[in-house]
């Protein structure tokens, strides 16, 4: 059975009880993980903190996510040129939480399902609502 262990590291951090034979230094914003078993000890692996941007992948079809887009602007009554994307949170864009609910029978309407009360709190931006959509859609035909 293998164990899973992470050791965060930082200057002031005593170093981990690894095989003394390895260097370790300078490792400020590095993160350690060590991977043994009972019968085997694999070496340290070394996980560098790099400035990396988060993709997110959009699983909704772009036509959703521009619909929604829509609803969302014309629920929040928002001028014609404020930018809306996938990325845009509710609350962002001024919306509380009746706007919210009002977004939600919005978008059920338009795509003709039914948004359930627990599935309703998780949608907080227009992607989370598309891709919700999508999934719904997907269930109701099949």
């Amino acid at each position: 059975m293998a164990l899973l262990t992470g050791v965060g590291v930082s200057p002031s951090a005593r170093r981990p009880s690894f095989p003394t034979d390895q260097v370790y230094s300078g490792l400020s914003g590095f993160k350690l993980l060590s991977f043994s078993s009972p019968k085997t000890r694999f070496q340290p692996v070394q996980l560098q903190q790099s400035p990396m941007r988060l993709h997110v992948s959009c699983s909704a079809k772009p036509q959703t996510v521009e619909m929604v887009c829509e609803i969302v602007k014309k629920q929040l009554v928002l001028p014609e040129d404020t930018s809306v994307t996938a990325q845009s949170t509710f609350s962002a864009l001024g919306a509380d939480s009746l706007d919210t609910v009002e977004i939600v029978m919005g978008l059920e309407e338009a795509f003709g399902i039914t948004v359930e009360e627990d599935n309703a709190h998780s949608i907080t931006t227009v992607q989370d609502a598309a891709d919700l959509i999508e999934k719904l859609v997907e269930a109701k035909t099949t």
